[in-house]
């Protein structure tokens, strides 16, 4: 195994991807419709509603890379899962994350999404049509040339396309490809609302055709650019350039749909469900330690009141889990409740998301889309990495938390909405505003009630009850059997530092659970060699400065991080440091971090 993809880069372009993409859980009809190093995305037609993956369950694919006959096998773990009856059966949609490749698989794949080009189909070109569309889309985009009507059928089915050039002298038999293109698309999808398929493709027209013809080809949506026959290299290559942004536009507006509706039938489950169960709900965790006790306290008091509450912590601390908690607490818990995080689109998309946009607002805005804010209207909005958000997005996010009013992006009409916000920051935002990269006026709104929650390394009193309320959680959702926390894991688990605080937490006793045999309580054997070493960096004790120093601490701390990625296999460790296994297990266990069986 290679390193898990989330080390390999922190955030990629997701790219059309329509493949065959085979799982373990198997799940039937299932293909690809978007791709990055980090994560996939999947639509399937399962059978039965219980069949393959679910949320938080691992999973196993193994799928091809359009063109260059290299097959990828990769492990992940589903964050998402989507649900819908339609067509007389069922369809899902996944969101999946990628953990570790096989061999060097990851690299085929960064490869692959590096060089890869925009895919174009050329309908009808003649030979010097062809030579004149390589050269126009020399170095931007790749052409696939289709001689008849059913090449261009079975090159758009592969989903990737991001426009089709339909070229030639014949305009009877241009306009006929791009009327059946248009009844055919209306067949599939007549609600405009599904994926974004290879149906869905830009047409960019390269025929003759009369112009009143092209006008109303143009107004009913049947083609995205009339350029005429033999039009000038620039200007093709520009009208290709932005049929792929919008291509790639629409995927990501997709994408984000299918979530933000999978995450609002969530929170109505979850509000409707009843209290109890441990690990059910945040506030079921007993927090033992003073600091999170008085955190509770300010929860409970403030949760009844409809001011804007800020928390303020390190990543990971549990921000998302209070909001929840005050949400169920406010009085608004039957309603719903959004969340967004502020650092994982850019502004246009943010503004878009936050306040809607109508129909023309913009290149892409194909319908009125009503945006988070009145889709949590009378419950609650969660604004994550909230100091991420720009100076001309924090005006407007103020206006409505000293208003209610929100006004769509491209419209005209304001409409009044009553929203109870929370935001949550990992920095310090009273720092960002002197540093001139917060808002004062938007900071001293949130501010007037902040919560700071402790880092996990300061309540080491909570570490017992929380890490029970996760064996509890992952024995539902990975459907094992693991008893509670042997005292020796315990003992590992205060004595360790958590710089990753709960969440760091939660995933080393997901790996546990994982990894524990049926009825098993968790012990030392099952926690990563991090713990186990306590290896939370810090200054050498010894004081010694040398380059020798130095040089040993820096490869006892690379040979400890490959060891935690690997689980703690020293031959996988040995591939991922380019060093041989005996090598690295003499130097391993010189630092005191590899023991022989």
């Amino acid at each position: 195994m290679t390193r898990p993809a989330s080390e390999q880069v922190a955030r990629s372009e997701r790219k059309p991807l329509y493949v065959k993409v085979v799982t373990q859980p198997a799940l039937h009809g299932c293909w690809s419709v978007n791709i990055s190093e980090t994560g996939i995305g999947l639509i399937a037609t399962p059978r039965r509603p219980s069949e393959g993956p679910h949320e938080n369950e691992p999973v196993e694919m193994a799928f091809s890379l359009p063109d260059t006959g290299a097959h990828v096998r990769v492990h992940g773990v589903v964050r998402w899962r989507h649900d819908t009856a339609g067509g007389g059966g069922t369809v899902a949609a996944l969101g999946i994350s990628f953990g570790a490749f096989d061999a060097a698989d990851g690299v085929k794949l960064a490869r692959y999404l590096a060089t890869s080009h925009l895919q174009v189909v050329a309908a009808f070109a003649s030979d010097d049509e062809s030579r004149a569309v390589r050269q126009s889309l020399d170095g931007v985009a790749t052409p696939h040339f289709a001689a008849t009507a059913e090449d261009v059928h079975a090159l758009l089915t592969r989903g990737d396309m991001a426009a089709l050039l339909v070229c030639g002298q014949d305009e009877s038999r241009a306009l006929a490809l791009v009327e059946s293109l248009a009844e055919l698309r209306a067949e599939v999808d007549p609600s405009g609302a599904g994926p974004p398929s290879d149906l869905a493709s830009r047409i960019v027209y390269c025929a003759p055709a009369a112009p009143e013809r092209l006008v109303a080809l143009f107004n009913t949506g049947r083609i995205y650019r009339a350029l005429g026959p033999w039009p000038d290299p620039d200007t093709m290559r520009e009208a290709v350039l932005q049929a792929g942004r919008e291509h790639g536009f629409r995927t990501e507006q997709w994408r984000m749909a299918l979530e933000l509706e999978r995450n609002l039938m969530r929170e109505r489950a979850l509000a409707q469900a009843p209290v109890g169960g441990p690990g059910r709900h945040g506030e079921d965790v007993g927090f033992r330690s003073p600091p999170m006790q008085r955190v509770m306290e300010m929860v409970r008091l403030v949760a009844p009141h409809r001011v804007a509450v800020l928390l303020q912590g390190e990543t990971g601390t549990g921000k998302e889990v209070l909001a929840r908690i005050l949400h169920r607490l406010s009085g608004r818990g039957d309603l719903p409740l959004v969340v967004q995080d502020c650092g994982a689109l850019t502004e246009t998309l943010l503004e878009s998301e936050l306040f809607g946009h109508v129909k023309g607002a913009f290149t892409g805005a194909v319908s009125d889309h009503p945006g988070l804010f009145v889709l949590a209207n009378g419950g609650t909005i969660f604004l994550d990495e909230i100091e991420n958000t720009t100076p001309n997005l924090q005006a407007k996010l103020l206006r409505v938390l000293e208003t209610g009013d929100i006004r769509p992006v491209g419209g005209t009409q304001v409409r009044h909405v009553d929203v109870r916000v929370v935001a949550a920051s990992n920095r310090d935002l009273g720092e960002e505003v002197r540093a001139g990269r917060f808002r004062a006026d938007l900071f001293y709104r949130l501010n007037s009630f902040t919560i700071d929650i402790p880092p996990l390394r300061e309540r080491p009193e909570d570490i017992p009850e929380l890490a029970r309320a996760f064996v509890e959680q992952f024995n539902r959702t990975l459907k094992r059997s693991a008893t509670g926390v042997a005292p020796d894991a315990d003992e590992v688990l205060h004595g360790y530092g958590w710089p990753g605080n709960v969440r760091e937490l939660r995933n080393v006793v997901e790996r546990a659970v994982l990894l524990s045999r049926p009825g098993e309580m968790l012990t030392r054997r099952l926690l990563p060699p991090a713990l186990l070493n306590n290896t939370v960096p810090r200054a050498d004790p010894t004081g010694d400065g040398s380059l020798r120093a130095r040089l040993h601490q820096v490869e006892r701390e690379l040979i400890r991080e490959a060891l935690e990625r690997h689980g703690g296999v020293l031959r996988r460790a040995a591939v991922a440091l380019g060093m041989d296994p005996v090598t690295l297990g003499r130097r391993a266990r010189r630092h005191g971090l590899w023991k022989a069986e």
